[in-house]
């Protein structure tokens, strides 16, 4: 879950408005051991990030993820509450 927050200028104050995105993503680790992970935002609008642990390949996605959603926008999201047996 990624937590982005966006800023829009007002005429005499600047509005902040903050958004919860969850981004579900997948990590791997390659044959030569660096760790990728990636994520899609919609269809053919994804990000990938990579280091050498899985906390410096997510942590890298999730800034390649800010910079994705600041120039593209949130994605559509549909919510829905599941009763589960």
């Amino acid at each position: 879950m990624f937590a982005l927050a966006w800023a829009t200028a007002g005429h005499a104050t600047m509005n902040t408005v903050t958004r919860v995105v969850h981004v579900p993503y997948a990590v791997e680790q390659d044959e030569d051991g660096v760790w990728c992970a990636s994520a899609q935002l919609r269809p053919g609008v994804g990000a990938v990030g990579d280091g050498p642990t899985q906390e410096a390949a997510i942590a890298d996605l999730r800034a390649a993820l800010e910079v994705l959603l600041a120039e593209t926008g949130p994605p559509d999201e549909l919510t829905l509450t599941l009763n589960v047996a």
